[in-house]
C-alpha cells in the first residue's frame, strides 16, 4: 500500500509477486487482494472517513495513513467486526502510532456518517465526467467504478472484461484475413481475434510485446499471431497490407477505474489532451494500413469526450475515405459516429468503439 501511495507503483504489478513469495493460503491471498485493491480504489473516501477524527495539524506517516485506510475499508465496506478490524490495523504500525490508530478507527466504527461517492475520486475526474456525460450518467459511472469488477473468463481461459471481448468481436475478422492490432499489449484482443484470423500484433514496448507472446501461447493461438515490437505511429509495414486494423489506443482509462484502482490517483488532467493527440497520430498511421474495402476499428477504455467524439470528428475531417459503419447494437449507445458503453449499463468496463470502412 505504501509503495502504491508514495512511489506511484501499480497494484497489479506490485501485489502478485509479493503474494507469490508469501506463505499465505489461497483464502488469505484473496482477502489481501480485496483489501489492497479496495482500499486503493476508495482511498479518497477512506481518508474522508478517517480525517474527521485525526487531530488538526497532525501529520500521518505513510504507513500509519495506509493502516488507517485498511482498517476503515474493513469497517465500512467489508463490515468486519470492529475489534478485529481495529486490532489487525493497530498491529501494522510502530508502537508510537498504535494509540492514534486505535482511537481513530474506533470513532470511525461508531460514526453513522458515510462518505459520498465522489470523495473517492480526484475532483477533476468528477467534474470532467459530469461535463462530458451529464450529471446522471456520470453519477452512475462513478458509483459503479467504486465496486469490484466482474471477473469474466473466455472459453479459452483468458480473463477479459466483456466489453473488451465485444470490441474484439466488432473487428469482424473472417477466416483467411490478415489483421493488424496496432497497440496489441497485453494481447487480450489479439488472442480473441486470432481464434478466427491471422494477426500481426504490434506494440511499442518490448515488455508488452512479450506479454502478447505469452498470452498467445496460453490461449493456444501462437501459430496465428506474429509479434512485432515497433511504433504504431510509424508502423513498419507496406501501405494497404491488412484486411482490418484495430487501434485499441492508449487512453486515460477513465472507464476502467474499478479494474485499475490506482489509475484514478495517477492520471492527470493534461494526460487527456496528450493521449488524444497520440490517438489521432495512431489513427493517421493506421488509415494507410487498411486495404480498399477493409475496416479500421478504434477503441478506448475511457469516457472523455476529448478521446472519443473529438477524435471521431478529427478522423472524419482528415480521412474522408473512411466511412463510418452503423453503431453497434445494445448495450452500446450512439456516441458520435461510434458506440459507448457506460460501466453501469452492462456491469462492464466503460468503452468506446468506432468502426470505419475504407471506401
Amino acid at each position: 500500500m505504501v509503495r502504491i501511495d508514495v512511489d506511484g507503483a501499480y497494484a497489479n504489478l506490485v501485489l502478485p509477486p509479493m503474494l507469490d513469495r508469501s506463505q499465505l493460503s489461497q483464502r488469505d491471498r484473496a482477502f489481501v487482494t480485496e483489501l489492497v485493491y479496495g482500499a486503493t480504489r476508495l482511498r479518497g473516501s477512506l481518508d474522508w472517513a478517517v480525517d474527521r477524527f485525526v487531530r488538526a495539524g497532525m501529520e500521518l506517516e505513510p504507513e500509519v495513513r495506509n493502516a488507517l485506510r485498511l482498517g476503515a475499508y474493513q469497517l465500512l465496506v467489508l463490515k468486519t467486526p470492529p475489534h478485529a478490524a481495529v486490532s489487525t490495523s493497530v498491529a501494522l504500525v510502530p508502537p508510537r502510532a498504535r494509540g492514534v490508530v486505535n482511537a481513530v478507527l474506533r470513532k470511525v466504527a461508531d460514526s453513522p456518517d458515510r462518505p459520498p461517492v465522489t470523495s473517492s475520486y480526484p475532483a477533476w475526474i468528477v467534474d470532467r465526467l459530469r461535463t462530458d456525460l451529464g450529471p446522471a450518467d456520470a453519477a452512475g459511472a462513478l458509483s459503479t467504478m467504486n465496486t469490484p469488477p466482474v471477473v469474466h473468463r473466455r472459453d479459452d481461459g483468458y480473463v477479459q472484461d466483456r466489453a473488451s471481448e465485444w470490441v474484439a468481436d466488432l473487428v469482424g475478422a473472417n477466416a483467411g484475413e490478415l489483421i493488424l492490432d496496432l497497440c496489441a499489449g497485453p494481447g487480450g484482443k489479439t488472442t480473441a481475434i486470432a481464434h478466427t484470423a491471422d494477426v500481426v500484433a504490434l506494440d511499442v514496448r518490448i515488455g508488452r510485446a512479450r506479454l502478447v507472446s505469452g498470452n498467445a501461447t496460453s490461449t493456444d493461438v501462437s501459430d496465428a499471431v506474429r509479434i512485432v515490437a515497433g511504433d504504431g505511429t510509424t508502423p513498419p509495414f507496406r501501405p494497404m497490407s491488412f484486411d482490418r486494423v484495430l487501434v485499441d489506443a492508449p487512453c486515460s482509462g477513465l472507464g476502467v477505474l474499478r479494474r485499475r484502482p490506482d489509475a484514478r490517483w495517477h492520471v492527470q488532467p493534461s494526460d487527456v489532451d496528450d493521449l488524444a493527440d497520440l490517438q489521432c497520430r495512431l489513427l493517421d498511421a493506421a488509415a494507410s494500413m487498411v486495404r480498399i474495402g477493409g475496416a479500421l476499428v478504434y477503441s478506448v477504455c475511457t469516457l472523455t469526450r476529448r478521446e472519443t467524439i473529438d477524435v471521431d470528428e478529427w478522423i472524419a475531417q482528415e480521412h474522408a475515405e473512411l466511412v463510418a459503419e452503423p453503431v453497434p447494437a445494445d448495450p452500446w449507445r450512439p456516441w458520435g459516429r461510434g458506440g459507448l458503453i457506460l460501466p453501469q449499463t452492462a456491469n462492464t468496463d466503460g468503452m468506446f468503439v468506432l468502426r470505419l470502412r475504407r471506401s
